[in-house]
């Protein structure tokens, strides 16, 4: 699916609201001499019908970034905030509540549940959090998707990038503010991954939707809006409007 220039120029003609931000943002892991600094006084925002790419070196905290951001996990020092929200320090049971109502997530691994087929798995945030699924909106995303032949089948019974659509309308489905995806096309070949792609393009430039992706794959970066380059746990540069090109020629000055 191609992605055009003017595609990606008309999703952030104006500001947008800020959807999750993190603050002078500090993860470590362990103490004095063993201590590790995942994140490293990191301030980063991502915004309403945006799409970020978070690339950079194994280790350099891409992935720490994402938990962080999405209230996985805590950090040590600074804060986070997702619509508006501090979620450092605020109790399970109402950060649970807010990921439920505000955030969706999309892992390489899928997370689809083995007992239940494909609608189950797609309706399954609506069912735990006691709401009723918009037809409308569930007819449009699964259209959308390609997978409306495939909603009686389980998990075992889907390809992997059939598998990766379902879990990707199960964290559109409820209209979440943020989308956060970790490495979503990793396990995919190439085909299927650029119609992922192709679709998370598509639901921040027609939906608005907010996305935030994970990847080492210049690729799939080349559809974001802003790529942000992490290197030891800071962000050491940020690109807009990226094609493979730019970023490949970005990440090899990483390693000089």
């Amino acid at each position: 699916m191609a992605v055009s220039t003017k595609s990606k120029a008309n999703s952030k003609k104006s500001v947008k609201k800020v959807m999750a931000r993190i603050i002078n943002g500090v993860k470590k892991y362990g103490e004095g001499e063993t201590e590790v600094r995942a994140l490293n006084g990191i301030d980063v925002e991502f915004h309403e019908g945006e799409f970020v790419a978070i690339m950079g070196p194994s280790g350099s905290g891409k992935s720490t970034l994402l938990h962080c951001a999405a209230g996985l996990d805590n950090l040590t020092e600074g804060e986070a905030e997702i619509s508006g929200v501090k979620v450092s320090n605020i109790k399970d049971k109402r950060l649970t509540l807010l990921r439920r109502n505000k955030v969706g997530f999309i892992f390489q691994s899928y997370n689809l549940l083995p007992t239940l087929n494909a609608v189950e798995n797609i309706e399954l945030p609506m069912a735990i959090s006691g709401k009723k699924t918009n037809k409308q909106w569930f007819d449009q995303i699964i259209d959308v998707l390609k997978i409306r032949d495939r909603l009686t089948h389980t998990p075992n019974e889907l390809s992997g990038g059939q598998q990766q659509r379902v879990a990707v309308a199960r964290a559109l489905i409820s209209k979440p503010d943020i989308i956060f995806a970790d490495e979503p096309s990793g396990n995919l070949d190439s085909k299927s991954g650029n119609e992922l792609l192709g679709f998370l393009r598509k639901a921040v430039t027609d939906y608005k939707q907010a996305i935030v992706m994970v990847t080492h794959d210049p690729r799939a970066a080349s559809y974001a809006d802003r790529v942000i380059f992490l290197d030891d746990g800071k962000i050491v540069d940020e690109m807009r409007s990226p094609t493979v090109e730019k970023v490949l020629d970005r990440i090899k000055k990483l390693g000089d």
